[in-house]
């Protein structure tokens, strides 16, 4: 946030906490605070440069760095506090303690050493309730009680600033307040609209809403921020009024504000609600029948009439929002300690609200679609090859929304808007999804058309939706006929590894393709083509065998899979093995001795932070590095996830969770690549998405 001169209101002392926090289950790279969709999406950076993990000094940024201002005070017994965000005017709070669980970040604050503050930002992941997975909102639940055992007079405060409405700082922006419902909230927006358009990543659509309880002892105002804040800390409550100038985001920088008189305050603790989140009525367009865009709404528009109507449903839902997202922190807890302990739960709880805040759900609740943003590589709309190491995560808390990512590429292409043979790579650049008529996307056509394959197959045998695969198998099949041609000797060409540059022979680009061929098979086998089984099912058999000959360094000590065929001084993650699990063919069709090989080999060349993609740089990438993990031997599992949790903590990356990162400094690469805060990261669930049970 900026400031003027009226700061002379605000010329208190400004203090800096004092005590050590404690961190757990780790210390992130950054603090998921709002994350629940492409557009909410705040982060408290910790490493670097930043507060080291601190709520209080810092901003929340929004993933691509601009600051989202967020911004908490409490005063006790008259005296001022800051516990959120940089705004000066008060001493910082003291921060004891943070932990993190799957869907939550909780701060402990000690203000003056009289009353503690437990502060939860919670972004509910309901992968099974699409009514609540589709709105793009998030809690905030302040608790505060005595510390020292002596009644305290308190009042709380938080705002938020127009910096979440745009991305351009230049923009007018406009706002209401009002109460419905039991909620008082304060509405704000870009005064001009501009529908599927973005600035700064940002969406230059929509309506925001900052909301809370409609309660005694409430009072509100929205004005020019030293202003609106210093009322507060000076008074210990705000005006009720409406600031009527609207004006540029960067114009005596507008912020909305709340506080709360929690009066007396002793052992019991006192919760205060807030909630923050963005409505849009139309999300994506899509080309697919005909020549034109359709333009698929939000999906929350199925289940509420108005935006007004899906925030305070929201917002009174926190009860049973609170509880469904316990249920689902417990779950993977249990689940991740059971299958790989701690270590895994660091990584695995880490990764859920940075998935799922990529997703865009649209469509109607007959017929939902699912739209994922690459975020920061390049913001792509649905790109295969980063829907597809995503894939463990969905498949592991409902394999039905795989269905629905897929499907806006499959109504591209088979409605004839692609020219080529392979599968496409992506759609355009969210939220346009325009698609490539003239078939000049990235070109990586094995890989797209082997994930696009296997993600199909590992739907279907978890749902037993052979009618899926009957309904696509035309475009199915002429993927596989592509990779029968291309997949054994891959000509030079892009993986999904692109920053690493093309490659021709690649070893682990070819077994995709042969796996996807095996797929195949059993896709033709399910569907009742039996000549098509018989023949997809020969060729892979046939192309597993000579892969072994052509892909493998039998004379190493021990022997593993090379880079690129024949180059014996290479060698690299042989992730893709992963599907031949995923899709239970295991040793039916590669051999047990290829994941022996790879699982004794991996440790061999494991360097500080885990073991590098492959000879080209020390780069990690770690949705690949926990795929490898997952299908080898338990001491090199443990090996490779001991290491990525041992990251989390030691790096000096400083924004959400990267998936690529240098194996020996643990830093980004110095190529200056940022992979921050994308979907990848569902590939860590790669142990718990392997199957169990299956209707097929």
């Amino acid at each position: 946030m900026r400031f003027s001169a009226a700061l002379t209101r605000l010329a208190l002392t400004v203090g800096v906490a004092s005590a050590e926090s404690a961190f757990s289950p780790a210390r992130p790279p950054s603090i998921p605070l709002a994350v629940k969709s492409p557009y909410l999406n705040s982060w408290l950076n910790v490493g670097g440069e930043e507060n080291g993990g601190y709520l209080a000094g810092g901003w929340p940024r929004f993933w691509a760095q601009q600051i989202t201002g967020w911004t908490g005070f409490i005063r006790v017994d008259g005296v001022p506090y800051a516990w959120l965000g940089a705004a000066p005017g008060a001493a910082l709070v003291n921060q004891t303690h943070f932990s993190y669980t799957s869907t939550r970040s909780t701060f402990i604050l000690d203000a003056g050493g009289k009353v503690e503050m437990s502060v939860t930002f919670l972004s509910p992941v309901t992968a099974n309730d699409l009514r609540r997975q589709c709105l793009t909102f998030s809690y905030l639940d302040v608790g505060v009680h005595s510390l020292d055992g002596v009644s305290h007079d308190v009042q709380l405060y938080a705002d938020v600033s127009a910096e979440w409405a745009s991305g351009d700082l230049g923009s007018i922006v406009q706002w209401d307040y009002d109460t419905a419902d039991g909620v008082a909230y304060h509405q704000f927006a870009r005064q001009e609209q501009v529908e599927i358009q973005e600035a700064n990543q940002q969406a230059s659509w929509g309506t925001w809403y900052w909301s809370t309880k409609d309660d005694e002892g409430l009072t509100w105002q929205s004005g020019f921020d030293t202003d609106v804040r210093g009322n507060f800390v000076w008074d210990g409550d705000l005006t009720n009024t409406k600031d009527t100038d609207f004006r540029p985001v960067n114009q005596n920088w507008p912020v909305f504000g709340f506080a709360k008189d929690l009066g007396v305050v002793n052992g019991r603790i006192i919760s205060t609600i807030f909630s923050i989140g963005l409505t849009q009525d139309a999300a994506i367009n899509l080309r697919e029948e005909g020549g034109g865009f359709t333009t698929y709404s939000s999906l929350w528009k199925s289940y509420f009439h108005t935006g007004l109507e899906a925030m305070t449903f929201f917002y009174n839902d926190y009860d049973e929002a609170s509880r469904i997202a316990t249920d689902l922190d417990d779950k993977i807890a249990a689940d991740s300690l059971a299958v790989a302990g701690q270590d895994y739960l660091t990584i695995t709880s880490l990764s859920v609200r940075q998935t799922f805040g990529a997703l865009q759900f649209t469509g109607t609740a007959e017929d939902p679609v699912v739209f994922l943003k690459e975020i920061s590589s390049n913001s792509d709309i649905q790109t295969v090859d980063v829907i597809f190491p995503a894939v463990p995560l969905i498949l592991y808390l409902n394999p039905q929304l795989v269905c629905y990512l897929l499907k806006p590429l499959f109504l591209n292409q088979e409605n004839g808007h692609y020219p080529k043979r392979s599968a496409i790579h992506d759609l355009g650049i969210f939220p346009l999804a325009k698609g490539y008529p003239d078939g000049n996307d990235e070109s990586m056509p094995v890989e797209e058309s082997g994930n696009m394959i296997i993600m199909v197959l590992a739907y279907a045998q978890r749902t037993g939706n052979v009618d899926y695969l009957d309904a696509h198998y035309p475009i199915l099949k002429q993927w596989a006929d592509y990779l029968v041609d291309e997949t054994l000797i891959p000509a030079h060409q892009l993986s999904t590894d692109d920053f690493a540059g093309m490659l021709a022979n690649q070893t682990n680009l070819a077994l995709k393709g042969i796996i996807a061929l095996r797929a195949m098979s059993e896709i033709a086998e399910l569907t009742g083509r039996a000549e098509d089984a018989a023949s997809f099912g020969e060729t892979a058999r046939s192309y597993i065998d000579q892969w072994q000959d052509l892909g493998i360094n039998n004379a190493a000590d021990p022997p593993h899979t090379t880079l690129s065929y024949g180059d014996t001084s290479s060698h690299g993650l042989l992730y893709n093995l992963y599907a031949n699990s995923l899709l239970g063919f295991d040793y039916d069709f590669v051999p047990k001795s290829v994941y022996d090989g790879q699982s004794d080999f991996y440790p061999t060349v494991a360097l500080e932070h885990g073991v590098a993609l492959d000879t080209r740089h020390t780069w990690i990438k770690t949705d690949w590095m926990m795929w490898a993990a997952a299908i080898a031997s338990e001491d090199t599992r443990d090996t490779l996830i001991r290491l990525l949790a041992r990251w989390i903590s030691a790096t000096t990356t400083n924004m959400a969770f990267t998936d690529l990162y240098d194996a020996t400094t643990g830093d980004y690469p110095n190529t200056g690549l940022r992979f921050t805060a994308r979907p990848a990261v569902g590939g860590h669930f790669a142990l718990l998405g392997l199957p169990k049970q299956w209707p097929l």
